[in-house]
C-alpha cells in the first residue's frame, strides 16, 4: 500500500498523456488528466521536458499493440527523465512484456486506471517497470469518467467490460466482465458536465446496451433520465449491438427531447455464416430489420455501421454475399476493420485464413461503397436548414460542427464561436468533399 500523498509534491510538475485506441480510452485519459491538473500538474507545452508521461493503451489488433510499443518508445526518447505510466488494454493483457520496456516506471492494469494518483509516491525512476495488475476476471470496479479532453464533446462513460466472448475479440480479457454505474451517478455527472458548459454528451462504453448488469437497472431508462438534464442539448449513442437496440430505444431516440438521429451499430460480417463463426448473437435479417425500423421513424439519421473483413473462415462467396447485403441496406458510412489475429482467442481454431493482399482488396472494396453512400447521404441534404453546435478550428482552417445528424459542415463567418448552436442552410461539397459549406442563419 502507499502511503497519502502529498500533493504538494507535484506542484507545476510537467505531464504530457498518450491515447490510443477508442473514444472510451479517449475520454478516460482525460479523466485521468483532471485528476493530476488537481493535484498540481499541468500539461506540458510543446517542447518542453516533462516529469510524467501518461500511455493508455489499446490491443485490439497485433497493429495496435505494435503502435502502443512505438508509442512508449518515442515517449521515453523525448522525455528521457520523465516517469512512464502505461495503463490500458495492452497493459492489462500483456503486463510483463509492457514492463520490459526500456524507460517504463510503472504498469497499471484495467481495475488501477483510476488510482493513478495513488500510486505516485515519487517520480524517481525505476531500475525496473513495476506491475499493478489482477487477473482480469477478477476486476469488478467500475472507473467513472465524464470529461472533455480537446473537443466540445463530453463523453460520459457508462458501462465497462463485455460478457460477449465473439470468437475474434481480445476486449472481455483485456476490459473484464460487464459492469457499469449507477443512473443516479450519471445523471449526477451529465448535469456537472451542464454546469461546466457542456452542450453535447457522447454516451460511451464497451458495450452500452448491456448496461444494467451491476445494478439491475437497463439501458432505456437510463436514456430516458438523461434526457431530462437540463442544459444538455444533444446526445449520442456511441456503439450499441443490433440485439440490444431495441425497438422501444429506436422509438425514444426518435421522440426524445435531446437523443440525436444518429446510430453507430457493428455489423461485423454481413453474412450468417460468418456471423456465426464470430459468435455474434444476431443474424442479417435482424440487423436489416433494426435499420429498417430506424429509417421508418428516422428518415434522415445518420447510420454507421461496423464491417471486419478477411476473418477466419471468410471465404470468397461469403464476402459476396456480405457485400451485396451491405449494399442493400440504406446506411450511411461503414468503418471498415481488416481481421488481426489475437492470441488466446477461440478464432484461431478456424482453418480457412484470408491473405492480406485479399483482406485489402476486400477493404478498398468496402471503403468505395462507404464513400458512395456517404455522399449521396451529405447531398441529399444541400439545401436544407440545420441546427449545428460549432468547434473551435485548427489554425487557419474554418469553423466547423456537425448537423444533429452528423453531417460535417464548415462555417466560414466573422461571428462563428466554439461551442455556440447555430441555425445554417447547407450548401455544396467543400474542396476535399468531405464536409458541406454553411450559412450561419442565426444563432439559436
Amino acid at each position: 500500500m502507499y502511503a497519502m500523498i502529498d500533493n504538494s509534491l507535484f506542484k507545476d510538475k510537467k505531464a504530457v498523456y498518450y491515447t490510443l485506441g477508442c473514444k472510451l480510452n479517449f475520454s478516460e485519459t482525460s479523466t485521468i488528466g483532471r485528476t493530476l491538473q488537481e493535484a498540481g500538474f499541468r500539461t506540458a507545452r510543446r517542447g518542453e521536458q516533462a516529469d510524467l508521461c501518461v500511455v493508455n493503451t489499446c490491443s485490439v489488433t497485433e497493429q495496435a499493440d505494435k503502435k502502443c510499443r512505438q508509442a512508449i518508445h518515442k515517449l521515453v526518447k523525448q522525455h528521457p527523465h520523465a516517469f512512464v505510466v502505461v495503463t490500458g488494454c495492452y497493459a492489462q493483457l500483456k503486463p510483463e512484456q509492457v514492463a520490459a520496456i526500456p524507460g517504463v516506471d510503472l504498469v497499471l492494469g484495467m481495475d488501477k486506471k483510476g488510482e493513478l494518483l495513488q500510486h505516485l509516491h515519487s517520480l524517481e525512476k525505476r531500475e525496473q517497470g513495476e506491475m499493478l495488475t489482477i487477473p482480469t476476471k477478477d476486476i469488478r470496479t467500475f472507473v467513472p469518467s465524464c470529461s472533455q479532453g480537446d473537443r466540445t464533446r463530453f463523453f460520459l462513460k457508462v458501462q465497462d467490460g463485455c460478457d460477449y466472448f465473439c470468437s475474434y475479440c481480445t476486449i472481455p480479457y483485456a476490459r473484464g466482465r460487464s459492469r457499469n454505474g449507477s443512473i443516479e451517478s450519471l445523471v449526477g455527472q451529465a448535469r456537472q458536465a451542464a454546469a461546466e458548459g457542456a452542450k453535447e454528451i457522447v454516451i460511451t462504453g464497451v458495450n452500452i446496451g448491456d448496461f444494467g448488469k451491476s445494478t439491475g437497472e437497463t439501458f432505456i431508462d437510463l436514456i430516458r433520465e438523461l434526457d431530462k438534464v437540463e442544459g444538455i442539448e444533444r446526445y449520442r449513442i456511441s456503439s450499441i449491438e443490433p440485439n440490444l437496440l431495441t425497438d422501444e430505444v429506436i422509438e425514444f431516440v426518435a421522440t426524445s427531447r435531446a437523443f440525436m438521429p444518429h446510430f453507430h451499430i457493428p455489423l461485423q460480417a454481413g453474412s450468417d455464416a460468418v456471423l456465426k463463426l464470430m459468435r455474434r448473437r444476431y443474424d442479417t435479417a435482424l440487423f436489416a430489420a433494426k435499420i429498417g425500423k430506424i429509417r421508418e421513424l428516422m428518415p434522415d439519421a445518420f447510420i454507421g455501421v461496423d464491417v471486419i473483413v478477411g476473418t477466419r473462415g471468410e471465404e470468397e462467396p461469403y464476402f459476396e454475399e456480405a457485400y451485396r447485403f451491405i449494399e442493400s441496406l440504406d446506411i450511411t458510412a461503414l468503418h471498415v476493420f481488416s481481421y488481426s489475429e489475437r492470441p488466446g482467442t477461440q478464432a484461431l481454431k478456424i482453418e480457412y485464413k484470408v491473405t492480406p493482399q485479399e483482406k485489402h482488396r476486400r477493404s478498398e472494396r468496402l471503403l468505395t461503397l462507404s464513400d458512395d453512400k456517404q455522399q449521396a447521404f451529405y447531398a441529399r441534404h444541400i439545401g436544407a436548414e440545420a441546427i449545428v453546435l460549432l468547434e473551435r478550428p485548427k489554425a487557419g482552417h474554418p469553423y466547423h460542427g456537425f448537423t444533429d445528424n452528423y453531417i460535417r459542415v464548415e462555417v466560414s463567418d466573422p461571428a462563428a464561436r466554439d461551442n455556440a448552436l447555430v441555425r445554417v442552410k447547407l450548401g455544396d461539397f467543400n474542396e476535399d468533399r468531405t464536409a458541406l459549406v454553411a450559412e450561419i442563419l442565426s444563432f439559436v
